[in-house]
This record gives C-alpha cells, structure tokens and sequence, in this order.
C-alpha cells in the first residue's frame, strides 16, 4: 500500500493489516484516533480554514478527554505511536522524528534558562517509558530506549539505553528491539 499520510504510517505501528477496515477499527482506539486528528490538524487548507479549525476544534476536546497536551503545531514525523493515553506534555517546539513510541505520564519540554535553555530533538527509533522527562536544548539519537522515570537534561547518543534518576547511558546495538516496530 503507497501511504501518502502520515497517520497511515502511523496506523501501521499498531497493525500489519493496514486497510481502509482496520483503519476505521482502530479509529475507535483512543490513542490512535488522538494521533490522527493531530495529523488532520496539521494539514493546511488554503480554501476551507473552517474545516482546518473543526479539526482543531476537536482535537483540544479530546486533548482534554484524554489528558494529553501535544499542540497541532509539534513537528512529529511519521509512525508516531501514543502507547498509552494520559499525563502526557509535549513542547510545541519538540522536533520528533519518525517512528517513536511514547508511553503515559512523559514530559517532553522546556529549560527556561541555563546552557541547555530550549527543546529536545529527538531523532528516529526511540522509545520513551513511563514517566520519562525529557528537558533542555538537548538531542536524542537514533535506536534510543528511554527507560521509566528517566530524568533527561544531556545529550544522548545513537543506540543507547538511558536509565535512572540521575539518568545514565548505556551503549546497546539494538536499544529498541522488541520495543518499537522499526520497519514502518
């Protein structure tokens, strides 16, 4: 199947079987439908704004229903994966890159002052566990495992697991096997 939107791809995180039927079954998963109307957000329409703001509209109730603060205007790639729904903020100015999976309770945000002042960039393959925080003007490599309740303030490099609070790195070929679908 050529999948010419991002929430296509996104769909295939959670099925193999992407088709206009599993699509519209998943549609009933909140995490997944979340996802999608962020998508449909993004989406610039010259001629029908009205539609662009519905689907505005829309996305902040279910933001709300669902406790998760991710803005319309976050530059999340495609495979984006919301493996569990709730506590979860996200920085309007977080770059995500493509196929990561983030569970409840994250906090992907801003350092307000320091050397690290600004937002993480987290590139591709990269799971992030429960109750992870991810702050400062930091980047997060590729093949990158972010275990629960990591604190994250440095700069982390390709295929590693981060673990603990203080965080700690650990180099692993492979960081995100079993973890997160890489194939998208």
């Amino acid at each position: 199947m050529n999948y010419t939107n991002k929430y296509m791809y996104d769909l295939k995180k959670w099925t193999k079987n992407v088709t206009k039927k599993t699509f519209f079954k998943y549609l009933f998963l909140p995490q997944f439908k979340l996802v999608y109307l962020k998508r449909k957000c993004e989406k610039k329409r010259k001629y029908f704004k009205f539609v662009t703001l519905l689907f505005k509209y829309i996305y902040k109730h279910y933001q709300i229903k669902y406790n998760i603060e991710i803005p319309s205007e976050t530059v999340i790639g495609k495979g984006f994966k919301i493996a569990h729904i709730g506590g979860i903020v996200v920085n309007s100015k977080v770059l995500i890159g493509d196929n990561v999976t983030i569970l409840n309770g994250v906090l992907i945000g801003y350092e307000p002052r320091g050397i690290r002042k600004g937002t993480p960039t987290i590139k591709n393959n990269v799971w992030i566990g429960s109750n992870a925080a991810i702050v400062g003007n930091i980047e997060i490599g590729n093949n990158v495992l972010i275990a629960p309740n990591a604190f994250v303030n440095f700069n982390v490099p390709d295929n590693s697991i981060v673990i603990g609070n203080p965080a700690k790195i650990i180099k692993k070929e492979n960081a995100v096997k079993d973890y997160i679908t890489v194939n998208i």
